[in-house]
């Protein structure tokens, strides 16, 4: 099964169901091991843990620490804006960031500065002012570390092209993760050089979403789970081009050896690959693998890119 290579660009290894725990109730013991046990054997080699808050990415940072394939993201997610008014001190909150972030790349775990960018769809959680003046901030962040962004956009596009646009030369690269917007959205984030989009099972739900896919051009895309969310469920349009499957039990019969029922994990990037391969009609799976590896690596792990792999892809990918 580990033939190909993976990474899994947006895992929420903080949310509590990793601990066992599901709205508030413990049905088993935290099994974060044996999660990343299966990973490893499905192909994947690293994975991004999304830190969303001040708090989340400290402790994102702590998990990264406990593997050497784990790597993390500081920042604050646009829902969670408010954090920094709430902090009482906005602007020593935003050097708290800074500093976990400085700590993070000297450890050689953060990779890059999000969750950030804005959530149209969940105003209720943060206005669409306090996010717009936060996502800006975080450019600041980006510029001083010269790392690349993981972002989120939600309903927002214009705005988020807007912001974009003003600050494109205070960042390298970046992607929008978990993509699940409109085929002119798609095309306005495609004019951004520097920008990739990520995909996972929420952008692949309907027939419509299956189109918009079909217009990422694959050396600017990338793949994720979002695990414990944005499983590929059985009612999604690309369910039909799936063919890797893992036992599973429902968590009140919690087993180590099932992955739990209705929670995704990073082991199941290599379902979003597959349908990403069917409905883009690449029949060369292990391919697409490795030019959606490369583009990883581009923007994250620039470290570890081979030059001679590199040319190669790069001579390939015109006919993919």
């Amino acid at each position: 099964m580990a033939t190909m290579r993976m990474i899994d660009i947006a895992v929420n290894f903080t949310d509590s169901m990793f601990k066992g725990i599901y709205n508030g109730k413990q049905y088993h013991a935290a099994d974060i091991q044996a999660v990343l046990k299966r990973a490893w054997t499905a192909g994947v080699d690293r994975i991004i843990v999304t830190g969303g808050s001040l708090e989340e990415s400290k402790e994102a940072l702590a998990i990264a620490e406990s593997d050497a394939r784990l790597f993390c993201t500081v920042g604050v997610h646009p829902t969670r804006c408010k954090e920094f008014d709430e902090s009482g001190d906005p602007e020593k909150h935003f050097q708290e960031l800074f500093l976990l972030a400085k700590e993070g790349v000297e450890k050689g775990k953060v990779v890059a500065i999000g969750e950030c960018g804005l959530d149209y769809d969940r105003l209720h959680f943060c206005p669409s002012e306090i996010q717009k003046k936060y996502f800006e901030k975080q450019f600041e962040l980006a510029y001083m570390m010269k790392l690349p962004m993981f972002l989120h956009m939600r309903a927002a596009a214009q705005d988020f092209c807007d912001i974009i646009e003003r600050n494109k030369d205070k960042f390298c690269a970046g992607v929008v993760h978990s993509f699940t917007d409109s085929s002119e959205d798609r095309d306005k984030l495609l004019s951004f050089n520097s920008l990739f989009i990520g995909v996972n099972g929420c952008s692949l739900k309907t027939a419509e979403n299956l189109e918009v896919l079909k217009g990422i051009p694959v050396d600017r895309m990338m793949i994720e789970t979002d695990s414990p969310y944005c499983e590929i469920k059985n009612t999604h349009a690309g369910i039909h081009f799936v063919k890797s499957s893992w036992p599973s039990k429902k968590k009140d019969k919690h087993s180590e050896e099932c992955i739990v029922k209705g929670r995704n994990e990073p082991c199941m990037v290599r379902q979003v690959l597959e349908v990403v391969a069917g409905a883009k009609g690449i029949a060369d799976v292990e391919h697409l693998s490795k030019t959606l590896y490369h583009n990883t690596c581009r923007v994250f792990f620039p470290h570890d890119l081979d030059s001679a792999a590199e040319a190669l892809l790069a001579s390939s990918q015109k006919t993919v």
